[in-house]
């Protein structure tokens, strides 16, 4: 047998630097699952935070405004029936355009206007439809826009000069939940509502230093005539307690539902509704629904 001897002078610092590649190998994989779990506590912590002050901003919006209200009064003329003061009526179809506001600029102007609420507005099709679906669809298409856009963009421009020139004034705009996600067959509606809101959210940054506070209200369902005056419910808010809550948040946030159950419903929709879920599956099968009670109502009647 013979016996064979390999001499290898560098093992030694082979084996050393095999060791201490492993050990600087272990360093950063320690490293890194510490750094991993620092982010992960601090992205937690976020979302918890985040969500906590959502819960307080909505306490002290819809729960401590109901005692501390803002006298609106500081704003300016503040028409209410139990003052006696008179109410003065301007009637115009605001269907119409830029021809109806110089005579509604000429009955403002020896007015003094501390509040302006633009809550006109209108749907352009009973049921829900598609975008070509809707009746005599050319003339609806202008008279929502000239209805839920222009009449907005319009009075703010009439009373905004004398606000300013005051440096106290407020400007109550109603937009819709419609506005936060595309909502699907009632298209036109949905997308003249994100108008409203920008156009408030905008305003309002604008003018805030100069004493003017431009409001922009996202309500869910309230029982209007829009609505066929559907009774009131957990869900469905009547229109005179709506409105009640909806003055307590005025100068105490420049967006909001309105009210608590409306801030509730829509914190649930935005947060474990998914987008393509609450947006349009849901929507497309509630407007069907709506459609076939639709045709089945009418057909009723005919008979």
């Amino acid at each position: 047998m013979v016996k064979v001897e390999l001499n290898l002078p560098c093992s030694q610092s082979v084996r050393s630097a095999l060791v201490e590649r492993w050990r600087l190998y272990r360093m950063s994989d320690c490293l890194l699952s510490h750094g991993l779990h620092v982010l992960g506590s601090l992205a937690l912590s976020y979302l918890v935070l985040k969500q906590a002050w959502k819960l307080l901003q909505g306490f002290r919006i819809h729960i401590l405004s109901r005692w501390w209200r803002t006298d609106l009064k500081k704003y300016g003329g503040w028409a209410e029936l139990q003052t006696g003061r008179k109410t003065k009526i301007i009637q115009v179809d605001f269907t119409g355009g830029p021809e109806i506001y110089p005579k509604i600029e000429e009955g403002l102007k020896d007015l003094d206007v501390g509040v302006l609420v633009n809550n006109v507005g209108m749907t352009y099709t009973d049921g829900a439809n598609k975008f070509l679906d809707v009746p005599d669809v050319n003339q609806r298409l202008t008279d929502i826009i000239n209805c839920n856009i222009m009449s907005a963009v319009q009075m703010t421009r009439i009373v905004l000069t004398k606000m300013v020139a005051k440096k106290k004034g407020l400007i109550i705009n109603i937009s819709s939940q419609t506005a936060i996600h595309p909502i699907p067959l009632v298209t036109v509606y949905s997308a003249t509502k994100v108008f409203v809101d920008y156009f408030s959210c905008g305003l309002n940054a604008e003018y805030k230093s100069e004493g003017i506070t431009v409001q922009s209200v996202i309500p869910l369902l309230v029982s209007t005539p829009m609505m066929n005056n559907a009774e009131d419910n957990i869900i469905v808010k009547n229109a005179a307690e709506f409105a009640r809550e909806a003055l307590n948040t005025v100068g105490y946030t420049s967006r909001t539902s309105g009210c608590l159950s409306h801030s509730i419903q829509s914190y649930v929709l935005e947060n474990f509704l998914p987008v393509s879920v609450s947006s349009f599956g849901l929507l497309i099968h509630l407007g069907t629904k709506i459609n076939q009670l639709t045709g089945k109502t009418a057909k009723s009647k005919e008979q």
